[in-house]
């Protein structure tokens, strides 16, 4: 290895340390990044039926984007009508339990997709969750 710098190194270093330039955060650059492939759709409002039709569209076309992460407002479902039928089980009838289950027991959707997961709190924690997908490679 050569220990002696030529005189074009050293003047390129001088120049580097005097002039105002900044280097790029490339910690920063990947965060602005990942950013743009993230999306999120809040179902709040929505009946059962609505609500899977929404999020089966929503993942496609986030799939054919390739965005990596959604996130899926849902809502707790402090507010729903269920206590007023006592035919309906309280667990499925509110969208934080059914669409989830909707997501997970359709192969096609489960294909384009890599994990689901509770959201942290930021994001909605016990109203919302998220869906990671996989990468589409027929771009």
């Amino acid at each position: 290895m050569n220990k002696k710098l030529s005189n074009n190194d050293k003047k390129n270093w001088e120049e580097f340390i005097t002039g105002k330039e900044k280097l790029p955060n490339k910690d920063s650059v990947n965060i602005e990044n990942e950013k743009f492939y993230q999306k999120s759709i809040d179902l709040h409002g929505y009946s059962l039926e609505e609500a899977n039709k929404t999020i089966e569209d929503f993942i496609n076309k986030c799939f054919s984007q390739n965005v990596k992460k959604i996130i899926v407002i849902t809502g707790k479902g402090l507010h729903s009508n269920i206590e007023q039928n006592p035919y309906l089980s309280k667990d499925f009838s509110i969208l934080k339990y059914s669409v989830p289950n909707f997501v997970k027991s359709d192969r096609k959707l489960m294909s384009k997709i890599k994990e689901i997961s509770n959201a942290k709190i930021e994001d909605g924690g016990d109203g919302a969750f998220y869906i990671y997908l996989k990468k589409n490679f027929k771009e």
